[in-house]
């Protein structure tokens, strides 16, 4: 019996392995005392593993090259669930160490506490891992807290081969060092305000501006139930979260980097892209686990995202419609980057009418 060909991979991970218990729960409770579990899920983490096997689901090819795990029942059951899922890779076993285990608890708030091990022993693995996934594929993801010396080497094969690279940066935009390392090796970064996501406005706009002026192609700002902001050339889009009722919030960053590369492989323009991510990321909450939504359902909350249109001038950010009426008395009014701004801004900006169309559309929907 002849044997199929597998097609090469589109999305290529590359990261930590390991299985994960996530609990959901109404609230955390206090020190010393205990809480009610309504749901226990389990899965495969890393962000890298979780956007392949979204990917899988949503049927774009996706491979994974990631850390060994222990050749005990937890590493064989990470390799069967990827194996499952159709997502490419081998997965490698060792007996110097046990599968590492995270435990992820999650309120009705939409935070989320975690518990990882992860030991340098661990991510040494990545040093040894077969690359050759990378030469063929369409994108290369890759996260910072995996370690600056173990994911460059990824970056620099996928740099080699002309392969896009998806870096989730978080909070690593605080170290300037390692952004202008990254800035030439990256095509798509998405990063947080800090480490617990509770920047306003004007630490989105700060991060925005920073990734901006290092040369990154594509910047991504998530900021959890606020939405996002992404920044690509002249294009810039602010996103808000639709509201939902939040049940679990693990991976739900992990599920906006997979609709963004899913949008990003299918070559859907930056605002399509961007309404599907936010609307994944937002159905991903409304349940507990890391089973996926289907495209349609996806598409049709995409619909309803509330999206607002910016400029970049000045080294400031301004609202599209409020940009187009600055007032003559206003210092920067005859710049000439404003007015070439402005220009822009009128011909990308749709006139009232249509708007209003369809705002009652997306209601009707």
């Amino acid at each position: 019996m002849p044997s199929t060909k597998q097609t090469s991979p589109a999305y290529v991970g590359f990261g930590m392995l390991t299985p994960v218990y996530i609990m959901a729960l109404d609230r955390l409770p206090k020190h010393n005392t205990g809480a009610i579990v309504h749901q226990v899920s389990e899965y495969v983490y890393d962000d890298a593993a979780i956007i392949a096997c979204n990917l899988s689901q949503w049927g774009v090819p996706a491979g994974m090259i990631g850390t060994s795990v222990g050749d005990d029942l937890l590493g064989h059951h990470v390799a069967d669930t990827l194996k499952k899922m159709g997502v490419q890779g081998k997965v490698r076993f060792t007996k110097k160490y046990k599968t590492p285990l995270e435990v992820n608890v999650s309120d009705k708030k939409g935070a989320r506490t975690y518990f990882w091990q992860r030991s340098e022993e661990i991510l040494g693995t990545l040093d040894t891992a077969d690359l050759s996934l990378i030469k063929k594929s369409k994108l290369l993801y890759v996260d910072w807290y995996d370690g600056d010396a173990h994911i460059l080497r990824a970056m620099e094969e996928a740099h080699r081969h002309n392969v896009p690279v998806f870096l989730n940066f978080e909070h690593g935009h605080q170290h300037p060092e390692l952004l202008k390392k990254y800035s030439g090796l990256v095509t798509v970064c998405q990063a947080v305000t800090d480490a617990a996501q509770i920047g306003k406005k004007q630490a989105m706009l700060g991060v925005a501006r920073k990734l901006i002026n290092s040369g990154i192609k594509t910047a991504i700002i998530t900021m959890a139930s606020q939405g996002c902001m992404v920044v690509q050339g002249d294009e810039i889009i602010r996103a808000y979260a639709p509201k939902v009722k939040a049940v679990d919030a693990s991976g739900a960053g992990a599920t906006f980097s997979s609709g963004f590369a899913y949008g990003y492989l299918n070559g859907w323009s930056l605002e399509e892209t961007v309404r599907f991510a936010i609307a994944a990321a937002s159905l991903k909450v409304t349940r507990s686990g890391l089973a996926m939504f289907p495209v349609q359902q996806i598409m049709g909350l995409a619909r309803t995202v509330r999206i607002e249109r910016m400029v970049y001038r000045g080294d400031q950010f301004y609202k599209i419609r409020k940009f187009l009426h600055i007032p003559q008395g206003n210092p920067i009014a005859n710049n000439a980057l404003v007015k070439e701004g402005q220009k822009l801004a009128a011909k990308i900006l749709p006139k009232k009418k249509v708007e209003r169309r369809k705002i009652k559309r997306s209601l009707v929907d």
